[in-house]
């Protein structure tokens, strides 16, 4: 079965790449522009700048006062989200078919006519609510920065995966107008996006629709990317958090191929046979078996810089994170060595299932626009669906025992978060 999502490409005289999916199936069409700029494109001292416009894209431009455009996207039967990530922003309107126009409108009206708009008011404004956001998410939550210190000590100080998306609390304190400013005239640019649409649309009409909206925008030079130091570990390295937790939570991160080269779709898998679900290695292993664990995750966190393999486990009560460890890189190894066929076949079929089941829609995060947006940045082809998958169904096992044993082997970090006044439950000595 080849799979595909067919569309009608068109590059404008300023760069811009549109990719048009007609999908007359239900009366609704989904606008989804994806910027090519994130944590990544940022630099030690000015992080947090893509994601704090993540918000400040929605303080209104030239054209849309402040407030509007939520309320003539609702006023349509329209919604809208956005969301920024290591290495793009992105944003998404979804609208009956009728309202394709607006959505244009709106998005044409933020790209270029929204510099203008920005004032120190604005900024001091969405500045705050992104660090009350950071508040929240990081530092006055659970756990909350467990992550940020797993990222940080993986990745060396001046690599873009160190910082976290939303940045410092110094560095958003420091942005001042010129440098978002400065920000947005570089990488909020035709030349530096994509936008798809998809949906009950005419591909001719769209293409030309775009032209009118988008055509007159100028595109400007790019600066250089940010020189990226290699991410490599000389040896395994330990991180001890005290926090206002109950329980003992074991972070666990291993380099891994970027996204999309050879060795991340052998991690995907291996991901799934460890932590998706009750069946899964880890959790039937430390939960069921040994009934030293609440919980467990296992992820493979794909990056283009780069990517890792991460274990999150939740110890019960008393249990220390140093056995947690060793059971864990235990059950790892065994994988390693007797991954069965089965296995693969199981998560190959959650990957699968999972890819289908979102292309159902037209739009959200993993819809038909929004894939055609992310394998353009991620591979340079739009069309990618069918190779996607193909990167699962063509593994053997041994291939994904091979690989996994390679990484493994390799050093980790290991980030202990433990109830205040008990470090004695870490995994071994911070280091």
């Amino acid at each position: 079965m080849h799979l595909r999502i067919p569309h009608t490409a068109h590059t404008l005289r300023n760069g811009l790449r549109l990719f048009v999916h007609e999908d007359a199936r239900t009366p609704i069409v989904c606008v989804d522009i994806w910027y090519f700029v994130g944590s990544k494109d940022e630099r030690p001292g000015r992080t947090g700048f893509a994601h704090l416009f993540e918000h400040l894209m929605f303080e209104g431009s030239a054209h849309v006062p402040k407030g509007q455009f939520d309320e003539l996207l609702e006023s349509a039967g329209g919604t809208n989200n956005g969301s920024t990530s290591t290495d793009r922003t992105n944003y998404w309107e979804t609208v009956p078919a009728g309202a394709l126009e607006l959505a244009l409108h709106l998005e044409s009206d933020r790209m270029g006519w929204f510099l203008e708009t920005i004032t120190q008011d604005k900024l001091a404004g969405q500045r705050d609510v992104v660090k009350n956001e950071r508040r929240q998410s990081y530092d006055n939550r659970p756990y909350g920065r467990a992550y940020e210190t797993l990222m940080a000590t993986l990745y060396p100080e001046q690599h873009p995966y160190s910082w976290p998306v939303i940045g410092s609390m110094a560095d958003l304190d420091a942005a001042t107008l010129a440098d978002v400013r400065a920000f947005f005239s570089a990488y909020y640019t035709p030349g530096n996006a994509a936008l798809a649409i998809a949906g009950d649309v005419n591909a001719p009409e769209v293409i030309e629709l775009v032209e009118h909206y988008f055509g007159e925008i100028p595109d400007v030079a790019r600066p250089a990317a940010p020189a990226t130091p290699k991410a490599a570990l000389e040896r395994d390295r330990y991180v001890t958090i005290e926090d206002a937790v109950h329980l003992p939570r074991l972070y666990i991160g291993w380099h891994t191929p970027a996204l999309f080269e050879p060795g991340d779709a052998e991690m995907d898998v291996v991901a799934d046979v460890l932590g998706a679900g009750k069946a899964a290695r880890l959790y039937r292993e430390l939960v069921h078996e040994l009934a030293i664990a609440q919980d467990v995750e296992a992820y493979q966190h794909s990056g283009q810089l780069g990517s890792s393999l991460q274990l999150t486990i939740t110890a019960r009560e008393g249990v220390s994170l140093d056995r947690i460890e060793a059971e864990t890189r235990a059950i790892v190894s065994r994988a390693a060595a007797d991954l069965s066929g089965r296995e693969l076949e199981r998560a190959r079929n959650h990957i699968e299932t999972a890819t289908i089941n979102a292309l159902q829609s037209v739009g959200g995060f993993g819809g038909k626009a929004d894939r055609l947006d992310h394998y353009y940045f991620y591979t340079g082809q739009a069309d990618y669906l069918a190779q996607d998958l193909e990167r699962y169904r063509d593994l053997q096992v041994e291939q994904v025992r091979a690989r996994l044993q390679e990484f493994v082997s390799r050093p980790l970090v290991a980030v202990s978060v433990v109830p205040a006044g008990r470090a004695l439950l870490a995994a071994r000595q911070a280091s």
